[in-house]
């Protein structure tokens, strides 16, 4: 059975970063737009600056989020990498460190053990990323 319900506040990174982001937008250019006109320069300057403004300030904050998605990208490749290695060369090390994050969450031992078992041998990988790393 496919878990049906949806949750409106997972992975909502999106709307923050869009609501900052047109938020400094506005305010920045509202403020160069002021700062100009005040200067007593003629309304095709003042447009002129407001539409540099917006256009610098779009370029700026999609270079930042293309950087800061490669990054989180990156990373997230390093970790996986990582955590390969790790099942290939410590599995036991590994089922061990499943078991304790399903005991930390309230499962007996045992059945952490169980748990952890049957989901590596599942997909071990698919198991540590969701539950140690995070559901990268």
């Amino acid at each position: 059975m496919k878990h049906s319900e949806h949750h409106t506040t997972v992975n909502l990174g999106w709307l923050r970063a869009g609501v900052l982001g047109a938020n400094d937008g506005i305010v920045s250019t509202a403020s160069l737009i002021l700062g100009v006109a005040a200067s007593g320069a003629s309304q095709p300057a003042i447009f002129m600056a407001g539409l540099a403004g917006l256009v610098a300030g779009a370029m700026s904050m999609a270079a930042g989020e293309y950087v800061s998605v490669s990054s989180q990208d990156d990373s997230m490749k390093a970790d996986l990498d990582k955590e390969r290695r790790e099942l290939r060369d410590s599995p036991e090390h590994e089922l061990a460190e499943l078991t304790q994050i399903y005991v930390e969450r309230g499962l007996s031992v045992e059945l952490a053990a169980q748990v952890a078992s049957e989901l590596m041998e599942h997909d071990a990988l698919a198991a540590h990323v969701r539950d140690e790393l995070g559901d990268h």
